[in-house]
């Protein structure tokens, strides 16, 4: 018989519904329960795609005799860590301060009927072994700790809340922000540059997003050459699904060879908008390929009928991680032709040993292309052409398996990221296919998520829930202000200006600075967070911030320019002691002491178009670029510059304006001036 869960619209959750365990989703009614039978709670948080999520249900959850000691012992709580991201921030805080160690998922936290954890970890195995004890024997020792030792855990409950709370920020000093801690992270991060491999640190290896834009943007000339070798190296590498596009969450080895196979939409987002930008900057076949190859798998994969975009594909089919993108030589060397084989073969590996579990290969680039074409003697387009089609063949063959599940939840926060990496995209490969694919996501959004100004921020099969936290507004903000700039529409104009409001409204501590991560009237938790770090995804009040800032200055709106600098000033002293985990809110310090250079364009739409392809190319991150018909309707002031019969460009930094520029070569001069200056000013 189906549990509680059977009600749930989260993926995570319903894959738990047939369990024997009697969970419960986090609520009210579970909480209490554990008030009146006196219990303990046993709190788990995942997510669908998660392969050691997936290990410890078929272990654990589905084995009769461990739900039965759970369901003896604890009130048990299951929870979707992308739906309820505050209680994942929460608990796996308090797991780092009560083992001193990083967390992960599945976290296993065991709480007091007040909320508060006093033991937990993460993956427990059924039996005991990795140093780990068996789940059933651990679940009787909890209980029992917890039925003889009430005094020691209020002590301890006592002292994890008081730590909590010293993870926030202090009030803001009175000190005026340089770019200290700017430079400080540049010098930081390229300490840890992998010269051989690209990226940074060692394994397991993430993409890191946030940190590869910083430096791609505040870097010098060094740190943008490294970020751009990154990038070569991870598009080549095992953690790009080299036959069927789009990136793998992270890789376990420093050589982005084998990944873990998961497919997050909030990790792809981001990466668009690098390889757009890598391209605008060197003009790389292999960076534009990799975001052509990124779009493909979104729209073959990831994108609902309605224009939402679902949230991630599992690591896992068949039960085993990986099956559906390894091979054997084989495997391959059956459905390829001989000539297709011989260039294959070397240029993906599989004339290599196993490089998968001892037993199968995973593609990667392990000889260039062109280094083969011109040991067998081929032309570059013939080479070309012979990969293509067995890469084509590969993966029709391929799509025969069976797939990996997917989690088809619509995230608010993640739409978002990947709407601001197509947007971006669109404005600098010139397809506005892409700006209409993000703009149709939008109109989703605001349609199934947007309710009597307050959004929601998850739906799924035409049910919303959970109120949206900070990094589903300021992400959505963000997206909107780049759309604009691909496409303007004034409806997009318009719910940035709600959304705006709505951060000021619901999220912003007026008096100290900075952006909590729930809203003022959320339900009432252990803890309430203003994340400063950027972690996979960037920091909400990182993004809020910079989002606020390009706002302001393109309205002329003084009020999100002075949110924007409340939160730097807030963390000025957490960015002068550790500013590399910071890297957004660095984006919107260097906004803020060189504000962005704005761009508008005026005239006949057919003259726009030819101004906008042209000032594309030698427009940096650091300038926004909207170009206005005459007949756009409902302007802001700020933007409703004059329209003349032929095209004209307003270019405005901070409150300091030229006059119109009517000559398409004196505006690229002007671009171009600084276009390319990445360095940071002494």
């Amino acid at each position: 018989m189906p549990n509680r869960l059977a009600q749930e619209t989260s993926p995570y959750l319903l894959q738990h519904a047939g369990n024997p365990v009697d969970w419960y989703p986090w609520g009210e009614e579970a909480l209490e329960q554990a008030r009146r039978e006196d219990k303990p709670i046993l709190l788990s948080i995942g997510y669908a795609s998660c392969h050691w999520c997936h290990v410890m249900a078929r272990e654990s959850f589905e084995d009769p005799e461990v739900a039965a000691a759970m369901n003896r012992l604890f009130v048990s709580i299951k929870v979707d860590r992308e739906e309820r991201p505050d209680l994942d921030q929460i608990y796996q805080t308090a797991l780092a301060l009560l083992t001193r160690r990083g967390g992960g998922w599945p976290l296993t936290m065991f709480l007091t009927a007040d909320q508060v954890p006093f033991y937990g970890g993460t993956y427990f195995p059924r039996e005991p072994r990795f140093g780990l004890p068996g789940f059933v024997q651990l679940l009787e020792h909890v209980a029992r700790v917890h039925a003889t030792r009430r005094a020691d855990i209020a002590a301890q409950n006592a002292a994890l809340l008081a730590s909590l709370a010293a993870t926030e920020p202090a009030a803001a000093p009175a000190v005026a922000p340089d770019a200290g801690p700017i430079r400080a992270a540049v010098a930081g991060l390229r300490q840890g540059f992998d010269p051989v491999h690209g990226g940074y640190g060692g394994a397991p290896k993430f993409p890191r997003a946030p940190e590869l834009e910083f430096l791609l943007r505040q870097g010098d000339a060094e740190a943008r050459d490294e970020v751009l070798f990154t990038l070569r190296r991870m598009a080549e590498g095992g953690l790009f699904d080299q036959l069927g596009g789009g990136f793998y969450r992270y890789a376990v080895d420093e050589r982005w060879a084998i990944p873990h196979f998961e497919k997050m939409l909030y990790d792809n987002g981001p990466l668009l908008a690098l390889y757009a930008e890598a391209w605008r900057l060197t003009g790389e076949p292999l960076f534009k390929a990799t975001a052509e190859r990124i779009v493909e798998w979104l729209g073959r994969e990831l994108t609902a009928p309605d224009g939402g975009f679902y949230a991630a594909l599992d690591a896992d089919s068949e039960h085993e991680e990986g099956r559906f993108y390894v091979w054997t030589p084989a495997e391959a060397e059956a459905l390829l032709t001989p000539e297709e084989y011989a260039l294959a073969a070397p240029h993906w590996g599989l004339d290599r040993p196993a490089d998968f579990e001892g037993r199968a290969w995973h593609l990667g680039v392990a000889v260039p292309l062109a280094e083969l074409a011109s040991a067998q003697g081929l032309a570059p387009e013939e080479a070309e052409a012979r990969l293509a089609s067995a890469r084509a063949k590969l993966f029709a063959a391929r799509a025969a398996r069976v797939p990996p599940g997917r989690d088809d939840k619509v995230l608010a926060g993640w739409n978002a990221l990947m709407v601001r990496g197509l947007a971006l995209a669109a404005r600098r490969f010139g397809r506005p296919d892409w700006a209409a694919l993000a703009g149709r996501c939008v109109d989703f959004l605001r349609g199934a998520l947007w309710r009597e100004g307050r959004l929601l921020a998850s739906w799924k099969d035409g049910r919303a829930r959970h109120k949206a936290y900070l990094d589903d507004h300021a992400f959505l903000l963000d997206a909107l202000i780049e759309l604009m700039q691909a496409a303007y529409r004034p409806r997009d104009m318009a719910w940035a200006r709600e959304l705006a409001e709505a951060l000021l409204a619901h999220f912003e501590d007026p008096a100290a600075g900075g952006f909590y991560f729930t809203s003022h009237d959320h339900e009432r938790l252990i803890h309430r967070a203003k994340p400063a770090h950027d972690s996979a995804t960037p920091s909400g009040n990182g993004a809020a911030a910079c989002a606020l800032g390009h706002l302001g200055h393109l309205l002329g709106e003084a009020r999100y320019l002075a949110a924007a600098e409340r939160a730097l000033r807030l963390f000025q002293p957490a960015l002068a002691a550790n500013p590399i985990p910071h890297a957004t809110l660095l984006l919107a310090l260097a906004g803020q002491l060189a504000p962005p250079r704005i761009v508008v364009l005026r005239g006949p739409p057919a003259e726009l178009a030819a101004w906008r392809a042209a000032a594309e190319p030698v427009c940096g991150p650091d300038t926004l670029l909207l170009a206005l018909p005459p007949d756009t309707p409902g302007l802001p002031a700020a933007l409703a510059k004059p329209c003349r019969e032929t095209a004209g460009a307003h270019v405005c930094a901070g409150v300091n304006c030229l006059a119109e520029i009517v000559q398409i070569d004196e505006l690229l001069a002007l671009l171009s001036d600084q276009a390319f200056d990445y360095h940071l000013s002494a």
